[in-house]
């Protein structure tokens, strides 16, 4: 009778670690944590919104963990210290505590997925260490309204593009030029730009010309930047869902402590 009981529980025991083990297989978990205000520009806030349900959507089945925070004093070395990716809808750090934090986790391997205003800098931003992250590139001057816009795809190789067209039409938002164009860094790779088709573009600003990344990665870190991020146009299109579920995945496959997704 003792016997039965403990090849019972053994056996129970054997079922649990294999399920557990299955289960771990299965669903390769990660962990996001997600930037977010909703004290700024209300166009800004609705992306965000949108942004939540978005990425929302795509932990069905228990594929990551999403997790959200509109305090920016999380960015801090404790708090941030097991996500293998910190995304930021439309905040960025603005403390000196906040920076250093961030910085000292981009430089330990951190991930970074960044939409449109969380890049934003201009003269007087005091952040020479984020100016460098994004290529250099100090905000120059936008378009407006927020308009569609043809936009160039320029490595259909990259794991991020390879399933996109070589053009295609964006849907409407305010896009941002940067000076200088952060194409000028040995460090930078655009994937994706405005067509020279587009200009002049805008009504009121108007950008008239020139060089317009809109999506791009600093290769000394794992990091990706998408201008896209203003209104509630922005995940209406599926080739630019595409785009951007195909730069979250790249940046969470680029931890070189572990890829997930090698199972």
């Amino acid at each position: 009778m003792k016997n039965t009981f403990y090849k019972q529980l053994l056996l129970g025991l054997v079922l649990i670690l294999f399920t557990t083990t299955t289960l771990k297989a299965q669903y390769p978990r990660f962990k996001v944590l997600a930037f977010y205000s909703k004290e700024v520009e209300s166009a800004h806030v609705t992306f965000a919104n949108d942004a939540i349900k978005f990425f929302k959507d795509l932990t069905i089945g228990k594929t990551f963990v999403f997790d959200l925070t509109t305090n920016m004093d999380d960015m801090n070395d404790e708090k941030v210290k097991d996500y293998q990716l910190v995304m930021m809808l439309n905040d960025f750090p603005t403390s000196e505590a906040q920076k250093l934090a961030f910085q000292k986790y981009m430089e330990n391997g951190g991930g970074w997925m960044g939409f449109h205003v969380a890049a934003y800098n201009d003269r007087t931003t005091q952040w020479p260490w984020f100016v460098d992250f994004l290529g250099g590139g100090v905000f120059d001057r936008n378009s407006w309204p927020p308009l569609p816009a043809k936009l160039n795809v320029e490595d259909t190789k990259h794991p991020i593009t390879k399933a996109l067209p070589k053009t295609f039409i964006a849907p409407a938002n305010e896009w941002y030029q940067w000076k200088p164009s952060p194409r000028e860094r040995k460090n930078v790779k655009v994937l994706v730009s405005l067509s020279q088709d587009n200009y002049p573009l805008g009504l009121k600003d108007i950008l008239p010309g020139g060089d317009t990344p809109v999506v791009w990665t600093n290769t000394d870190y794992r990091m990706i930047y998408l201008n896209m991020g203003h209104g509630s146009e922005i995940f209406k299109d599926a080739t630019q869902n595409k785009l951007i579920i195909d730069a979250f995945r790249w940046v969470v496959a680029s931890d070189k402590k572990r890829n997930v997704f090698n199972r």
